[in-house]
């Protein structure tokens, strides 16, 4: 069975393994989740598994998701996510109205995490791309974080009445959808439903996260899961 979860971030802390290493860890609160839905090749073209979590008053949701959730014989849920499988073979391992909880990951080393960033507004191009600015010596105008020029990049040629594609200007910064890669599985307690992994992961706390077993793991872990 894939192992995947919806979860909400607690915080960060550290953790001392039997060794007395400190790692920096991030607490998930991972499920409890719901199936709410179960697609196939022959019905819907694909194959996937709907997943639900948070419980959420009647009042505060619509009716045809109330509808869509009883359907599956559950209570109405605040979010919905979709797991594309593989084969329908996978989707013979779910059943509609289960619940999946952290013990999911038992056995998992290594995970990845998809959170939204946190938003940090209109900034510029030092802070948002990491410019170096222009020189602060005597003689320099008052605009040291500024880009500089753009119009030498117009097009490809360095001509033209436009700027090109993907010139990195100031600009929306943060607030994107992002993926963190290969984090280590550390502990999680199927009592609490919270699962430890090693640094940090995109978003605020109690943001919504979207975690699941890692689908390709660097050369370096690859060596490590390979060895043992």
């Amino acid at each position: 069975m894939p192992a995947a979860l919806i979860g909400r971030k607690i915080g960060m802390t550290r953790y001392f393994t039997e060794g007395g290493v400190n790692l920096p860890v991030t607490v998930i609160e991972a499920g409890p989740c719901a199936v709410t839905q179960i697609k196939k090749v022959e019905t819907d073209g694909y194959s996937a598994v709907q997943l639900a979590f948070g419980d959420v008053k009647p009042r505060r949701s619509t009716m045809p998701l109330i509808g869509h959730d009883a359907k599956a014989g559950v209570a109405p849920k605040r979010y919905h996510r979709e797991m594309r499988l593989d084969e329908d073979q996978q989707a013979g391992e779910f059943e509609l109205g289960q619940t999946l909880d952290v013990t999911v990951f038992e056995g998992v080393k290594y995970v990845d995490v998809t959170g939204t960033s946190k938003g940090k507004g209109f900034q510029g191009p030092v802070k948002r791309h990491n410019f170096s600015g222009l020189e602060a010596s005597h003689g320099v105008q008052r605009k040291h974080r500024s880009a500089g020029s753009i119009g030498g990049h117009a097009t490809n040629l360095g001509t033209g009445p436009k700027i090109k594609k993907g010139k990195r200007m100031a600009g929306q910064m943060g607030d994107d959808r992002v993926t963190v890669r290969n984090l280590d599985v550390v502990s999680y307690d199927p009592q609490q439903n919270l699962l430890l992994v090693k640094g940090p992961v995109p978003g605020p706390n109690q943001g919504l996260l979207f975690v699941r077993e890692s689908k390709r793991l660097n050369k370096t872990k690859a060596r490590k899961a390979s060895a043992g």
